[in-house]
């Protein structure tokens, strides 16, 4: 299948960026460390040296963990890329349509532009059947999360924040994702948390679900209205477990061959 090649390139090239991990030992993200100069810089201080961290273990043991990170990271962006292109392909929305930014002024700066990870418009929806499917969807969704009918009518769509799922309870995330709720519904936006798998802590859930994010997690059975795989593929007509299940094999051989090099 065409799609299916296209929307795996995704996923394997964000992957693939991880083997290029190296470890930056305090020295900034811009300066990340090799073996040798790893070695170099521990062997010149005493301390670590007195303790035998001038190893190379300890070099792969920060390899490992750091790339673990980027791993999860990189599944999350190609994801995220993916869920774009889904967007696009099955309701015909453009790269600008299927996307959504905001512009944050503080007192004395320039401001910064924020975005999220997916948007659909309803008015931008050509499809007819589409159109009313999506329409369908958001009135439930709205009225699952709480909003009164009046907040209900005026939204003009939703848009996305894309996660492969939640490994902390990172507060300053969390802060920005409540600001991201607040400014989505004031430009007429439902804010939906879509997440791949099912890891989100319970307390972090509740705390999205009071600034009124509707949460889609990553399970194959349930709702529209509450998991990634049936809302894909009841309101956007994309089976991206399907997708998922085909290419397991490859994304797995994709994945080894990443911890592979990170674990070398």
């Amino acid at each position: 299948m065409h799609a299916d090649e296209s929307y795996l390139d995704l996923i394997r090239n964000a992957l693939r960026v991880c083997l290029n991990y190296k470890p930056a030992f305090g020295y900034g993200s811009g300066n990340r460390i090799t073996l040798e100069r790893f070695q170099q810089i521990y062997r010149e201080d005493e301390f670590y040296s007195w303790f035998g961290l001038d190893s190379p273990l300890v070099y792969a043991a920060h390899k490992a963990a750091g790339g673990m990170t980027s791993v999860y990271r990189q599944i999350g962006l190609g994801c995220q890329l993916l869920f774009q292109n889904i967007l696009q392909d099955s309701l015909g929305l453009s790269p600008a349509d299927a996307t959504w930014s905001y512009k944050l002024k503080a007192k004395g700066t320039k401001g910064r532009t924020l975005s999220l990870d997916g948007r659909i418009p309803l008015d931008k929806i050509t499809d007819a059947p589409a159109r009313q499917r999506c329409a369908a969807w958001l009135a439930g969704a709205i009225a699952s999360v709480g909003l009164k009918d009046r907040s209900a009518q005026s939204l003009d769509g939703c848009v996305f924040e894309v996660r492969q799922g939640y490994k902390s309870n990172d507060a300053k995330r969390q802060n920005a994702d409540v600001s991201n709720a607040a400014n989505a519904f004031a430009h007429r936006y439902l804010p939906v948390m879509l997440l791949l798998s099912v890891q989100i802590p319970v307390n972090l859930a509740e705390r999205y679900a009071r600034a009124h994010w509707l949460i889609l997690r990553g399970t194959v059975g349930g709702s529209a209205i509450d998991s990634t795989y049936v809302f894909c593929r009841d309101v956007l007509g994309y089976d991206l477990a399907g997708f998922f299940r085909r290419n397991s094999a490859a994304i797995k051989a994709e994945t080894l061959a990443v911890f592979e090099g990170l674990l070398r």
